[in-house]
């Protein structure tokens, strides 16, 4: 009799193809390598759904990432049940918060198992609101239909426990999505005589940005030759969004150079001489993990999820946060060094990365951890 070959069917979901094809898409590759049949879940973008198509299948399912709307949410919740109930998928990977709250309750539902990765708490969590103990509740409902739950940082995962929303024997932390080492790799520049300082982020307040450009007046007030640049999504749907009118006012100005948004952030980060995220709170960084992996040196918040990626004093500076004038200062220091200090900087961030926060880390984890779920349920 002929053997027949199963196969291991497993869904990557996420609310936007972009953040697929930017963020997942070596992991989903490796899996592949691994001969599990990967199929992308999130809205239909054009460009990058379009990529991630080229590549594996791809089902839309119409998230809205910043959207409150309960009707949305239940159209989002049928079309994944339909979804998993045809494809008959093995595991399901979540990331980001809609998916991780939806997607792990339908697939529950039909016997299915999965995992959630916290990606950062992101804006609901900074504030105390109504709305975050709505988001708790929610949290707590799935992730009790979660297989396993893989957190960015430990302080993330110590507030779930803390709060009871996860049970301390299904979860463990990961160095965040890691960073592409074999990609970002260091790589010398032309000296113009221009000191290049660069944000990596959405253009919403809670990265930062108002402090990046106080900062910005702070510096520039005192020296000719900073370079203030900021590359990152404006319109977001985010309630902190920063209108893209008075970002364009400050670029004409001046003040600061916005670069938009790019596929090619290694390109923007070759010519910088330092990176900046004064994040008010994070899950891992990957702009950061991104720089020290090119050995340039950093300046961040002294927050949850920046503090993790950094050696203050050794691969870049720690600066309070919300605080312009020490995120200021903390500029102005980097820019007063010897080349030869910020150089050692670099190249001990670079170590920082190979050994701690290797992509290779988080993917051999996923492919280990799922292995294990399947054959657990196939006992």
């Amino acid at each position: 009799m002929e053997r027949v070959s199963i196969v291991t069917k497993v869904a990557i979901v996420i609310n936007s193809a972009w953040q697929g094809y930017n963020f997942r898409l070596n992991l989903a590759r490796k899996l592949k390598e691994n001969n599990y049949k990967v199929v992308f879940i999130a809205p239909e973008d054009g460009e990058y759904s379009d990529k991630l198509k080229s590549e594996f299948e791809f089902i839309h399912v119409a998230f809205k990432a910043g959207g409150m709307n309960p009707i949305d949410d239940l159209k989002v919740c049928l079309s994944l049940y339909r979804a998993y109930k045809e494809n008959k998928f093995d595991i399901v990977l979540n990331f980001t918060i809609k998916p991780n709250i939806y997607s792990a309750m339908v697939a529950k539902l039909l016997h299915i198992d999965s995992i959630n990765n916290i990606t950062g708490l992101g804006t609901v969590f900074i504030k105390e609101t109504l709305i975050t103990s709505i988001v708790k509740l929610l949290y707590k409902m799935s992730l009790a239909c979660s297989t396993y739950v893989f957190f960015q940082n430990p302080e993330d995962q110590n507030y779930f426990l803390s709060k009871r929303l996860v049970s301390i024997n299904k979860c463990s932390v990961i160095p965040g999505s890691g960073v592409d080492t074999n990609k970002f790799t260091p790589v010398d520049h032309d000296n113009d005589g221009i000191f290049r300082i660069l944000l990596v982020a959405r253009v919403i307040q809670d990265k930062g940005i108002f402090e990046y450009i106080d900062a910005a007046y702070i510096l520039k007030n005192k020296y000719s030759n900073i370079e203030f640049g900021l590359l990152g999504e404006l319109d977001s749907i985010n309630r902190t969004a920063i209108p893209k009118k008075r970002i364009l006012k400050l670029h004409d100005d001046g003040v600061i150079n916005y670069l938009s948004k790019t596929d090619n952030v290694r390109e923007q980060l070759a010519n910088a001489d330092c990176v900046v995220l004064p994040s008010y709170r994070e899950g891992s960084p990957r702009s950061l993990m991104e720089a020290s992996s090119m050995a340039i040196p950093i300046v961040t918040t002294n927050v949850v999820g920046c503090r993790q990626v950094i050696d203050d004093n050794i691969t870049g500076f720690l600066c309070q946060v919300k605080d312009s004038f020490d995120l200021a200062l903390k500029m102005e220091k980097m820019f007063n060094m010897p080349e030869s200090d910020r150089k050692k900087m670099g190249e001990l961030g670079r170590k920082k990365m190979l050994k701690e926060f290797n992509e290779s880390i988080v993917i051999n984890k996923y492919i280990d951890t799922i292995k294990y779920i399947l054959a657990k349920k196939s006992l």
